[in-house]
């Protein structure tokens, strides 16, 4: 099975435990039904932005429609407009979960996000390159050893304005939309 189906499979699961139709589903995230519809039978290829926004109209984190990742390999990636997301690791204790992703910001891209559920955080450390994240009305630049902290719950960007940024982003996420379903596991 391929990232397609298997992301497809994942986000059709959420969406029917949740009780949602395609079109609510679409509607709550702004995603076409169309699309969302060749999305759950793995004919269209996802991008972090069109999860990103599933995720959260389902409360949900990233990671609950990417594969798992065994331990000291990485899961496979996705990408958005600017950003490619390996998924790393995924922690979870009773307060929130926390995804782990290696992160590759395009040179002269930037990506926006838009906000993820309530009190979502986010923080980069930056390997190589110098990113300019965040807030858009409060920007931080990160170089080489540095890291950037924010809030998720707002709309957010990443951008790699002097050469592509190699990184680490550190995606948490509150209990309350952490709850991995049962279903999922070992899928």
């Amino acid at each position: 099975m391929g990232l397609n189906d298997e992301v497809g499979r994942r986000v059709k699961r959420l969406r029917q435990d949740g009780g949602l139709s395609l079109s609510e589903l679409s509607r709550r995230s702004g995603v076409g039904k169309g699309t969302l519809s060749e999305l759950e039978s793995g004919r269209r290829n996802p991008t972090l932005e069109t999860l990103y926004a599933l995720t959260t109209a389902l409360g949900r984190p990233l990671s609950a429609v990417l594969d798992d990742p065994a331990p000291g390999v990485a899961a496979g990636g996705v990408s958005g407009s600017a950003v490619t997301a390996v998924l790393l690791e995924r922690y979870e204790d009773e307060g929130a979960a926390t995804d782990v992703f290696r992160v590759t910001i395009a040179e002269g891209a930037t990506q926006e996000s838009a906000a993820h559920v309530p009190h979502t955080t986010e923080s980069l450390m930056v390997l190589s390159g110098t990113a300019v994240v965040g807030l858009p009305d409060a920007p931080q630049t990160a170089g080489p050893g540095g890291h950037a902290h924010w809030p998720a719950d707002a709309p957010h960007f990443y951008s790699a304005p002097d050469g592509e940024v190699q990184g680490v982003l550190f995606v948490r996420y509150p209990k309350g939309a952490t709850s991995k379903d049962a279903s999922l596991e070992g899928a």
